[in-house]
């Protein structure tokens, strides 16, 4: 029976290991989506010339506008961020949030480009197709 009892209290221990695990992981899993995805998702050797074509601009104004509207729709509580140790009003905590989730996909591509990742995200270059006119 003492064979049993410590069978099932590892099995408990164990049970409480995963709860504990995934308590502690589930508040990242957004930013790992978000780094995965550019990561594996984008392939930047097609998306580097199209930014230096001007893309970029459409990336800054559209990190304005998600500041913009992430500033107005949620206020956080007492109307400042707690960043770093400094107090920070609402839409410049917000453009710290949003130009740090922008940093991160550059640094994404960055990796990718280096040639980090290439075993994970291998990305095929299209085939022409002919024309038969």
């Amino acid at each position: 029976m003492d064979v049993l009892q410590s069978i099932w209290n590892v099995v408990i221990a164990l049970g409480q290991l995963v709860v504990d695990l995934v308590q502690f992981v589930s508040p990242w899993v957004p930013l790992l989506a978000w780094i995965a995805f550019w990561l594996c998702a984008v392939n930047w050797r097609q998306l580097y010339p199209i930014l230096e074509k001007g893309g970029i601009i459409g990336v800054i104004l559209t990190a304005l506008m998600a500041v913009l509207i992430w500033s107005v729709i949620s206020v956080p509580e007492g109307g400042y961020h707690y960043l770093y140790g400094l107090k920070v009003s609402n839409a410049p905590g917000k453009a710290i949030y949003v130009t740090s989730l922008v940093v991160i996909a550059f640094l994404c591509g960055t990796v990718q480009l280096s040639g980090a990742c290439d075993r994970f995200c291998c990305f095929k270059d299209p085939e022409p197709q002919e024309d038969s006119h």
